[in-house]
């Protein structure tokens, strides 16, 4: 059985042997960028553990694999412009180092060049794999689009929140899981289990990213705190806080949230002071627990040996032990 390190081990040497095109270097120089400055490679790497886990041929999971972690980083890509940021993994974004139209146009080869490898998973699972990777390629970019609408309104329920970040974080981790189970030959209920399993376990890990741009360690995390507060984010936190508020919290907090001067800082500590009076970090706490038991749960109805989850328990108890 692969560890998760042996796996994002073997996708990191695949993709150092790609064959992307050499001209225009205008279009494909900044995609050899984005892949090289670093990643973890865990959802291509999920792949390979879920084909592995049902016994399946790890070597012809992999180009599948690295479709996916392709697909992932051409989101970033365009993530990236559409938030303005100017850092990706510690080195400038694309549209920082060449330029917004150059990362447009090598984010969009890139989507393409994902299409294609994924193509190649064995024509017998072929037409289920690139459904599965179509449906959640929809899925994610209509989760970006409500993260962009969500920026615009004052109020966001949770309910609508919750389905943002499945669909922008979640599904493609969900769908990982889901298609190397697929490659590995696992029946379609198994398939289903693990993708609720990564549906689950994202939604929780972004609750958790929520939570540490908070009430995380500056020092840790190696960035500032509170980027969500001052970039007006509707986050899982701001929402439990305008539901929970008294007339005077809510008005200051909205107040906040409307002003277009303001002193960082000072934002910052007026907003994570009405979090604290509100308790709103341990209902936040509280909502990880509960996905993440959810995704225990679905991991254990899994129809295999338990010895054969073990690097997926151990993924999942990384993802919400972690202070970064």
């Amino acid at each position: 059985m692969y560890t998760l390190l042996e796996a994002q081990n073997l996708v990191e040497k695949h993709i150092q042997t790609l064959n992307i095109p050499d001209t225009p270097p205008e279009l494909y120089e900044p995609v050899r960028y984005i892949l090289s400055i670093g990643g973890k490679r865990i959802r291509p790497a999920l792949v390979i553990l879920a084909c592995d886990m049902f016994d399946g041929d790890v070597a012809s999971a992999l180009i599948p694999a690295v479709a996916i972690e392709i697909f992932h980083n051409f989101t970033l890509l365009h993530d990236d412009i559409m938030d303005r940021s100017e850092r990706r993994r510690g080195s400038p974004t694309v549209h920082v180092k060449y330029n917004e139209n150059v990362a447009i146009l090598s984010g969009d080869v890139m989507s393409i060049l994902a299409s294609r490898l994924m193509n190649q998973a064995p024509g017998v699972v072929l037409n289920v794999v690139h459904e599965v990777f179509t449906k959640t390629a929809m899925q994610v970019c209509e989760g970006q689009q409500m993260d962009m609408n969500f920026e615009e309104v004052l109020s966001v329920s949770e309910e609508e929140y919750l389905t943002m970040i499945e669909l922008k974080t979640a599904v493609l981790i969900a769908a990982s899981l889901k298609i190397g189970a697929i490659l590995g030959g696992s029946s379609q209920r198994d398939a289903e289990d693990l993708y609720e399993f990564g549906k689950n376990l994202g939604i929780a890990f972004q609750l958790q990213d929520d939570l540490l741009d908070t009430f995380g360690d500056p020092a840790v995390m190696g960035k500032n705190r509170g980027t969500d507060i001052v970039d007006n984010k509707k986050t899982f936190l701001v929402i439990q806080a305008l539901e929970a508020a008294s007339p005077t919290q809510k008005e200051e907090l909205i107040g906040w949230l409307k002003e277009k001067n303001f002193n960082p800082e000072e934002k910052i500590e007026a907003i994570t002071a009405i979090f604290d009076a509100l308790g709103v970090k341990k209902l936040t706490e509280n909502r990880i627990r509960s996905y993440y038991q959810h995704a225990l749960t679905n991991l254990e109805n899994l129809n295999r040996p338990e010895e054969g989850k073990t690097e997926l328990y151990n993924f999942a108890s990384f993802l919400m032990n972690r202070n970064r």
